[in-house]
């Protein structure tokens, strides 16, 4: 604790602003160092450095039909009514290399993806030939290059495939693949230590019995951090606050959130923890809910304090430690919700001067707020159908407004 003045009032006084908030949890933030993974397994990851192709893909000329490779002057004038014949002198088969030229009069048998025979310069289609065996007949005419794929065609020697900062999908690890580019560097993810406390929570998997809780806001955190690309490590303490100062002091971590113990009751430690151990810029948010939120830092780690209520976990998760963790990850700090415009059903109310979150479902084509109040109330988002924010210089939205909905799944189920 900073002298004789109790750092929560401290904030709770003169409360940050949600952007002034946001900025703090971003500040000095930037993309962690690269590692190596194999491109078996990069899908989902954020590509760390720009990658150029070394090889041309194909490196050769393929068919892009089953049918003949010919001369195509060969089969001009060729139709229905003046087939003219070719000699069938060879095959070409995929990962073969043809033994037989093409020459005048003659042509080899290929299927689709085999590599084009020296002197033909292109494929008639299968369909525009009759007989068989070691003689054919060409039934229409092919011009040249036609269904013939050429070298680096895909991808040529030195073009450049991929920029750093993408989120690599799996149709980029396939063209990786390609091209041999293995292993993959990508940027690290980051490590987030989610700490839970108190005496009256029960392990997920537990059920409720007298006056002890299952605790809910671990499972709920450590999927929110896997989705933006972090690895979460869960430490699960009681209210003590030796544990609590030795898992926010201990090294390892990226980040470290805490969900709990956040506001300013006799039992709300961390924030007075965060500023003993390192620096507390932010303690209190001009937000509903969420309002006990902090931002801090220790040993070069990221500290976002969490209230314990899990709505106003969520909220205060989505907001400030959403962006640093995808950040740090290499990703986009904006939210990875889809969002939708459409008109409310009845009004919003709020207050100036508070940025509110308000749950909403959505019916019939209208937005129908849900809750603003109940951060403890986790049944109120899993309700819902998204939610809206409604910024602090507004008293709310009339009805008929068009909102935006950030929608919880998908395009809100519509």
């Amino acid at each position: 604790m900073s002298g004789t003045t109790d750092i929560r009032m401290k904030g709770f006084r003169d409360r940050s602003t949600v952007s002034e908030a946001l900025e703090a949890a971003l500040d000095g933030i930037a993309p962690l160092p690269a590692e190596s993974v194999s491109v078996t397994t990069a899908a989902g990851r954020v590509l760390a450095h720009d990658v150029v192709s070394t090889v041309n893909v194909p490196a050769f000329r393929r068919s892009m039909m089953d049918g003949y490779a010919v001369r195509a002057e060969d089969t001009y004038g060729a139709t229905d009514y003046n087939p003219i014949p070719l000699k069938v002198v060879g095959s070409s088969m995929p990962g073969t290399v043809p033994d037989e030229r093409v020459t005048h009069g003659s042509c080899v048998m290929i299927v689709t993806g085999a590599p084009i025979p020296e002197g033909a310069d292109a494929v008639l289609m299968v369909e525009n030939t009759s007989g068989s065996g070691t003689h054919i007949e060409a039934t229409a005419p092919v011009p040249v290059g036609r269904n013939v794929g050429r070298v680096g065609e895909d991808v040529a020697s030195d073009d450049a495939v991929l920029a750093s900062g993408r989120f690599l999908l799996p149709q980029d690890v396939g063209l990786l693949s390609s091209i041999g580019h293995d292993p993959v560097e990508v940027v690290r993810r980051p490590i987030v230590r989610i700490i839970v406390s108190g005496d009256e929570l029960l392990p997920p998997g537990s059920s409720p019995v007298d006056t002890k809780i299952v605790d809910s806001n671990s499972p709920m955190l450590a999927a929110l951090v896997d989705r933006d690309g972090g690895i979460p490590e869960i430490v699960r303490l009681p209210d003590n606050e030796g544990a609590m100062e030795e898992a926010l002091a201990r090294p390892g971590s990226d980040v470290i959130v805490t969900a709990g113990a956040a506001s300013v009751g006799s039992e709300d430690r961390v924030p007075v923890l965060v500023d003993r151990l390192g620096s507390l810029v932010v303690h209190g948010i001009t937000m509903r809910p969420s309002a006990p939120t902090g931002i801090g830092l220790i040993n070069g780690s990221r500290i976002i304090i969490l209230p314990g209520n899990p709505v106003s976990c969520l909220a205060a998760y989505d907001f400030f430690a959403g962006p640093v963790v995808r950040s740090l990850g290499g990703r986009s700090p904006k939210w990875p919700y889809l969002t939708i415009e459409l008109p409310l059903a009845r009004r919003i109310t709020s207050q100036i001067g508070r940025t509110d979150y308000a749950r909403v479902i959505i019916e019939d084509g209208l937005v129908d707020p849900v809750a603003i109040s109940g951060s403890s109330v986790l049944s109120s988002v899993t309700g819902a159908s998204g939610f809206v924010v409604i910024p602090s210089a507004l008293e709310g939205y009339p009805e008929g407004t068009e909102v935006t909905v950030h929608c919880y799944h998908g395009d809100c189920g519509l």
